[in-house]
């Protein structure tokens, strides 16, 4: 195990599975502890048993709801002794068009990723203050910039963009108190992240994406958008990243969806 950030205690949202669970095991990979949040607690207690419980601890939240996230964060914060950082990524996607879009996925989409988001962040600023190297990342998504994605997800697409012009604000608040923040972009990668889907809306998305060319970029795993985290966490104080875009950079054929 490296000792790079020995110590340092990370809060991952969305940590249970997908890019949140590969960020939190680079981090504790690196001599880092973690605190999990997401909704579900059966999700949070098996990536825990992954990770470790020596390392890491799950706390059922709804980042959605700043009283819900503040709870979270003071107890994972009492369970470790400290808070060095934040990894916001917690997010989620409901493919459908414009004209069939459902109010209550809607919302939750803003809630999540957005809301979300400018929720943790306002609740670990002053956690982190007393950090040598305190950090915040929020991931966005090649969603927010790239057309050839995915299509039929206008929604989630504009929470990311929203996320980072609020990362912008945010940088610019908290250098004063010298914490870092960083905008990581993901681009497509093998996850479950499509689970649940309505399979009607999803077949509608994949007929458009299709439409639109035959290849892809596709090739990358979720533990290398952990190690990009782990790489902008790991800057010294006084220098952040400001905006790291990862991406697969090999062609594949959509036919295999």
């Amino acid at each position: 195990m490296s000792t790079e950030l020995e110590n340092n205690v990370y809060i991952v949202t969305g940590g249970s599975r997908g890019f949140g669970l590969a960020i939190a095991k680079s981090l504790v990979e690196h001599g880092a502890r973690v605190g999990l949040i997401s909704r579900n607690q059966s999700g949070l207690d098996q990536a825990v048993a992954e990770i470790g419980a020596d390392h890491a601890l799950g706390v059922a939240a709804d980042v959605g709801s700043r009283s819900s996230v503040s709870i979270a964060f003071e107890k994972i914060q009492t369970h470790f002794g400290r808070l060095d950082g934040l990894v916001n990524n917690a997010g989620l996607a409901t493919p459908n068009k414009v004209e069939n879009l459902v109010e209550e996925e809607v919302m939750l989409q803003v809630q999540t990723n957005f809301l979300g988001t400018v929720f943790c962040s306002q609740v670990a600023i002053p956690m982190l203050r007393s950090s040598e190297n305190p950090r915040i990342i929020t991931i966005s998504s090649a969603s927010a910039w790239h057309y050839d994605e995915m299509s039929h997800l206008s929604i989630y697409a504009s929470t990311k963009a929203a996320v980072e012009r609020f990362t912008r604000d945010l940088r610019l608040e908290v250098q004063a108190d010298g914490i870092g923040v960083t905008c990581i972009r993901p681009g497509g990668a093998w996850t479950n992240f499509s689970d649940g889907w309505d399979t009607q809306a999803l077949e509608g998305a994949l007929a458009a994406w299709k439409d639109v060319g035959r290849h892809m970029d596709m090739g990358m795993e979720v533990a290398q958008v952990g190690d990009a985290v782990r790489y902008a966490l790991s800057q010294p104080p006084g220098v952040a990243i400001d905006l790291l875009e990862i991406r697969p950079n090999a062609l594949a054929s959509k036919s295999m969806f």
